[in-house]
């Protein structure tokens, strides 16, 4: 089924449209949470991605966080030149890089479950638990997510 039509097309009522301006209110409010740790939202994802064990190398990272590989060039310099990271040369395959996490990554990144959920708690209150649940459901359909 066709949903947009080039007659009822609006962009202000797109799908795209609103998804994109959610995701910036979201990263906007969470920067701001994040500001006295100094990381940013996706510096933030990259360290709870690592610590939670779910990637260990920018090329996972950037699957796992749709961020192309230019970009986690730029965000992974960021944290290692903020001492929240290092590069560290696979000993099996020299052209693979392993990140780990510093001892002041591993702080920040264990403050991440308490900073996190008030700023997606305060934009969701309005939300009950049946529509916070279908919400996840349909953005997991729409990314095509089986999970």
């Amino acid at each position: 089924m066709n949903h947009y039509t080039s007659k009822n097309f609006v962009l202000t009522k797109s799908i795209g449209f609103l998804l994109n301006k959610a995701r910036n209110i979201v990263v906007t409010e969470t920067d701001a949470a994040y500001k006295d740790l100094d990381i940013t939202a996706q510096q933030m994802g990259i360290l709870f991605s690592m610590k939670s064990g779910l990637a260990a190398t920018p090329f996972e990272l950037s699957k796992l966080l749709s961020i192309d590989t230019g970009l986690m060039t730029r965000l992974l310099d960021k944290l290692e030149t903020k001492e929240l990271l290092k590069r560290v040369r696979s000993v099996d395959d020299r052209r693979v890089v392993n990140l780990k996490l510093t001892a002041k990554g591993e702080a920040a990144a264990e403050q991440i479950p308490d900073i996190s959920p008030p700023v997606l708690n305060a934009r969701l209150k309005n939300f009950t638990k049946a529509e916070f649940e279908e919400l996840l459901r349909l953005l997991r359909k729409f990314i095509g997510d089986s999970a």
